[in-house]
Parts: structure tokens; C-alpha cells; sequence
């Protein structure tokens, strides 16, 4: 009878320790994926104080995680105490890169649009309330692009960025809009997240999305979506170029980037469909 009793409170006690090491597991995680998204949103080092106070933590529990991430090559210290993102993860992104068929196919359309129009070509795809940039092929003139490689915006400043929705439910592309629209550099980016749900909505219906000077001055993009057999835009091929010429050959571009987003949806067997 004795050790009946004292049987379930062992398991109990046990249970319990492998509970707390779960959770004191996941919460190291979880402050170490807040330290990498808070370095990859703002773009530059930063010390272990400036994130402690940033992702609302202890400091001497970033610290102690700081070390332990530079010690295995996740991060990298950098000149007054900073740190930033280690070689490690760049490996593991391109580990990761050379298992998506997607990107790997939509590189070649990107190089070979490149080469058919001579202007900037990217690949982009949506990250939470931001497109980020996954890929880009640089014109062959001295037009600057101001969004390189790994470059984060809001949704609403891009025409990438309202496709990346376009396949949602209403409310949600209104909800999305809602949370992530912000004023552009040049302050002509549309706001209204009503008004950015119905021309989501429609941009991808049209397979095409156009945006001139909304977020940058001069600069304009055309873009295209990729779209899975489900119909939803998994990423976006875009020409990014001064915005006299789109006004000069709107019909070259358009046709380019739809043709090009076509023919990535059906190297990879997704779908054939035209609109």
C-alpha cells in the first residue's frame, strides 16, 4: 500500500522536471529567434544592453545567450561590443535555399528576364507585414536600386507587396493592411487598407501589379505573381526600373514578368492556367 503511494508521486516529481527543462528549453529558443529577428528588422549590430531592452528581456539572460550563440557561430561580435549575424546561419540558409525547387527555378527565370530586358529583376516573397527581397539580377545601366538582397518593406509601399495578399479572404487583406501600411519615403503610397484589400484583390485577378514613385522617387515596378495550384501568390518576379520607361513600353514589361511567372508555375507542374 506503502509504495503504491509513493509510486505516482516519483512520476509525478519526474514529470514535472521534464516539463520545467521543456520550458526553460523553448523560452531559450524563443530569446534567441527574438535577438536574430530583432537584428535582421532593424538591419545593423547591436549590443547585448540594446537588445535586452528592445526584445523586453533581462539583460543578464542575453547576455549569457549572446555568448553562447557567438561561441557557435550564430552570431559575430563586431566593434563596440556588438554583435550581429554569424556564417552559420548563412550556411543553414543555404541549405535550406538548395531544397526549394521554387527558388531555384525562379533564379533562372530571374537571370534569363534579366538578360531579355537588361533591367533589375527580383524575386520577392512576404514575411509576416513585409516583402523581403529573396532574390535580385542588377540591370546592366547605372540605375540604382535602393531595395537589395534581404531588404524588408511594408506590404503596402510595393507592388509585389499587394499581390503577396491578393489570394486572401477580404477581411484578412483589410486586417493585414490595417496593422502593416505605413507612410512611404515619398508619401504617395496608399493607406487605406480598404481601399489596398480591393486592389490586392484585383492586382492578382490581372496577374499584374504596377506601382510608380510610391516608394522611392523616379522608381517604378512591375510585377508578376507565382501563384501554387491552390492559387495562392507564393513569391513575386518583378522589373524594377526608372518609371519613364514603364510609361514609354508598358506592354514590354507586363507581358515579360506574367510570361516569366508562367513559366516558373509550370516548370514546377503547379498550373497552366492564364489568368
Amino acid at each position: 500500500m506503502a509504495r503504491g503511494a509513493i509510486a505516482p508521486a516519483k512520476d509525478g516529481g519526474a514529470q514535472e522536471e521534464a516539463g520545467a527543462a521543456r520550458r526553460s528549453r523553448v523560452s531559450g529558443i524563443d530569446r534567441a529567434l527574438q535577438i536574430f529577428d530583432q537584428l535582421r528588422d532593424t538591419g545593423r549590430p547591436a549590443t547585448a544592453y540594446d537588445l535586452a531592452h528592445s526584445v523586453k528581456a533581462p539583460l543578464s539572460t542575453i547576455y549569457t545567450i549572446v555568448d553562447d550563440l557567438v561561441e557557435k557561430g550564430l552570431l559575430v561580435r563586431g566593434e563596440g561590443g556588438t554583435v550581429w549575424l554569424g556564417p552559420r546561419l548563412y550556411h543553414y540558409g543555404l541549405a535550406y535555399e538548395r531544397s526549394i525547387d521554387l527558388m531555384a527555378i525562379a533564379k533562372e527565370e530571374m537571370i534569363d528576364l534579366n538578360r531579355q530586358l537588361g533591367e533589375t529583376i527580383q524575386i520577392c516573397g512576404r514575411d509576416e507585414d513585409m516583402m523581403v527581397v529573396l532574390a535580385m539580377a542588377e540591370g546592366r545601366d547605372h540605375f540604382q536600386v535602393t531595395s537589395r538582397v534581404g531588404s524588408r518593406v511594408p506590404l503596402n509601399w510595393v507592388a509585389s507587396g499587394r499581390l503577396l495578399v491578393g489570394h486572401l479572404p477580404q477581411a484578412e487583406r483589410v486586417e493585414i493592411f490595417r496593422r502593416c501600411a505605413k507612410v512611404s519615403p515619398t508619401g504617395r503610397a496608399e493607406l487605406n487598407p480598404e481601399t489596398l484589400a480591393i486592389r490586392s484583390a484585383e492586382a492578382l485577378a490581372d496577374r499584374l501589379s504596377i506601382q510608380a514613385g510610391e516608394s522611392a522617387y523616379s522608381v517604378a515596378c512591375v510585377a508578376a505573381p507565382i501563384l501554387d495550384p491552390k492559387g495562392s501568390c507564393t513569391a513575386t518576379i518583378s522589373v524594377v526600373l526608372p518609371d519613364f520607361k514603364v510609361a514609354e513600353a508598358r506592354e514590354r514589361y507586363t507581358e515579360a514578368v506574367r510570361q516569366s511567372a508562367r513559366r516558373i508555375e509550370g516548370r514546377l507542374g503547379w498550373s497552366g492556367r492564364e489568368g
